[in-house]
């Protein structure tokens, strides 16, 4: 675990910063692009939270976040660096948790019936502007692994999330007993 006496370094002020493997890169690098997102995605989940919702959903949520940090060092070590470094990642076994979650809460929300509009309930919006930063984290990495290798399950990960964090709202709104709000295709 790593221990910060000091917040400030003052070793980013050229506009470089250092992957977690110490080689120095551009800010605007689109892996710290990614992994950035990724901490956005991970803020955004933690105002949901705070809204406060469903205990349900705050457990697992709680989990997501923890996952979100593996999802960040996974990003932050080049590949060829993580056999040097014991750094978490992403693994299949994460994937399946989303899965499974899935599972568990679409047949309480139901099948969808229409397009829904991001809403409802506050928890239920809070999550769908979560869901929204995923998929762009999701579009970033996909970019990133044109590039250069990134961990085998990140996409897949991010993908599945917002997969889940849909379900979630919709989950939360069920719970709240606020509908969906629908797209109205004739407005």
């Amino acid at each position: 675990m790593p221990r910060i006496t000091k917040v400030y370094t003052r070793t980013g002020d050229d506009g470089m910063t250092g992957l977690g493997g110490g080689q120095r890169v551009p800010k605007e690098s689109l892996r710290v692009s990614v992994y950035g997102t990724v901490d956005e995605l991970n803020s955004a989940i933690g105002v949901a939270l705070a809204a406060g919702l469903v205990p349900q959903l705050e457990t697992a949520l709680k989990r997501i976040q923890n996952e979100l940090f593996h999802l960040g060092s996974d990003l932050c070590i080049l590949e060829e660096d993580k056999q040097k470094f014991a750094v978490p990642q992403i693994e299949a076994r994460h994937v399946d948790a989303l899965e499974a979650l899935m599972d568990e809460l679409s047949p309480i929300v139901g099948p969808l019936e229409n397009f829904i509009l991001p809403g409802g309930s506050g928890g239920a919006a809070q999550l769908h502007m979560a869901r929204t930063i995923c998929r762009r984290a999701e579009r970033e990495a996909v970019a990133l692994s044109r590039h250069e290798p990134v961990g085998a399950f990140v996409v897949r990960y991010l993908n599945r999330l917002s997969d889940a964090l849909f379900v979630m709202a919709r989950f939360e709104n069920h719970q709240r007993g606020v509908a969906d709000v629908t797209w109205d295709s004739r407005a």
